[in-house]
């Protein structure tokens, strides 16, 4: 056994505060706008958005999982909070509509991953929609072992009597504007570690009015309530130091031309944005990573995990659908196609150093709480951006193949 003198046991417990002082002040907020197409955003004067992403970032994204495949999802609200939540499309998360019957608990929403790794950090929804804590994220049920956030503000679209219903929805704005306030407040006092703000009025006044002066009122009153959360921000990180990471997106676009309707894979409606304070926005991000493909939605949540330094274990990384937005990115944008009894799989180089690892499992028992027993089918340098593989001894129907870099994963599935 090895033992440490005094003097360099006090030196290392030092070093250890300091690295988890370090931690403690990294802090992160999301937020959910719903319905605002990147077109209709830009109709409209947004100084706070453009603020914010003046310090980081403003992107054009999208919702939807990839048209006519496996992956393609619904551009509907619920269906798009998941996919950030969980990093994942329709095809896993399970969340087909705004009913939320069944979804797969088995892919872990961010707050899930937080409260696994950081017991005794904090978190906070502030809500115009009650289902998202306790449907979404799934507090205090079994599946996702009586998870709970500490702090939440939502359920008061419920409240028919302080908060009557009316047909011009402004009892939803009247909430959005409680929401923000209180978690602005909250911010600013309490600093929770990982917080969600959803507000819902614009995606109303989309459904209601379409296209019009009404919605980009709406578009308006937004941009206010981001200020006033901005601000928040600001007085943590100047007055104690904190780094706080910020993403502002949206669930969905709308249908053109009335701009009223979502739901399906127009360009119109598969259409979003993300605004962020972000540091180290990566060439993925800014749209220089050499393909014109844009971010989706279901990258936020591997951006905040990296910031926040969340562990996600192999097999449940090998499941996400999203790459970070930050930092270094090894391999974006895989493509798998079967042709006999070989698949040919392509990827994007992003960073050339090291090697990719190829796996292949013909199971899917990770849907059910299971593990997939995977192959190391082949193992190359990340910029060949090609392998072929060799499936004939293999059970046929289905491939989920993940390619592993030094810096992520992807993965792509073959259903016949």
């Amino acid at each position: 056994m090895t033992y440490l003198k005094p003097k360099l046991l006090l030196l290392f417990s030092l070093l250890s505060l300091g690295v988890n002082a370090q931690s403690d002040k990294k802090k992160a907020l999301f937020v959910i706008v719903d319905g605002i197409s990147a077109e209709q955003l830009r109709k409209v004067s947004t100084p706070n958005l453009d603020a914010i992403s003046k310090v980081g970032g403003f992107t054009k994204a999208y919702v939807g999982g990839e048209v006519k495949s496996y992956s393609q999802t619904p551009t509907i609200s619920a269906v798009g909070y998941n996919s950030l939540l969980t990093s994942t499309w329709v095809n896993k998360h399970n969340v087909w509509d705004n009913d939320i019957k069944d979804p797969n608990y088995h892919y872990w929403t961010i707050f899930r991953f937080f409260q696994e790794a950081y017991p005794a950090k904090r978190t906070a929804v502030f809500s115009t929609w009650l289902d998202n804590r306790t449907k979404l994220i799934g507090t205090g049920l079994p599946q996702t072992d009586h998870l709970q956030v500490h702090y939440a503000f939502d359920g008061f679209e419920l409240d028919t009597i302080n908060l009557p219903h009316d047909k011009e929805a402004e009892y939803i704005h009247q909430i959005d504007e409680k929401v923000v306030d209180e978690a602005a407040r909250y911010i600013a006092d309490e600093a929770p570690d990982l917080s969600w703000v959803y507000l819902e009025y614009t995606d109303d006044m989309g459904h209601k009015y379409g296209n019009s002066e009404r919605f980009n009122k709406a578009i308006g009153y937004m941009d206010a309530q981001m200020g006033r959360l901005w601000k928040a921000i600001q007085y943590r990180e100047k007055t104690f130091g904190e780094d706080w990471q910020i993403f502002i997106t949206t669930d969905h676009g709308r249908s053109e031309p009335t701009g009223q309707n979502h739901g399906g894979q127009s360009a119109a409606e598969r259409s979003t944005w993300i605004v962020t304070n972000a540091k180290g926005l990566n060439s993925y991000f800014q749209g220089k990573a050499g393909i014109q493909h844009v971010p989706g939605i279901v990258d936020i949540m591997p951006t905040i995990s990296r910031h926040l330094e969340i562990p996600i274990k192999k097999e449940q990384a090998m499941e996400l659908d999203g790459a970070a937005l930050t930092g270094k990115l090894s391999v974006l944008w895989p493509t798998a196609k079967k042709e006999g009894d070989q698949i040919s799989v392509t990827w994007k180089s992003v960073d050339s150093e090291g090697d990719v690892k190829v796996w292949l499992t013909t199971t899917n028992k990770f849907e059910e709480g299971g593990s997939d027993h995977y192959l190391l089918m082949k193992q190359v340098p990340v910029k060949d951006e090609k392998v072929v593989m060799d499936v004939k001894k293999l059970p046929k129907g289905f491939y989920k193949i993940v390619v592993e870099g030094k810096y992520n994963t992807v993965n792509k599935w073959i259903v016949e």
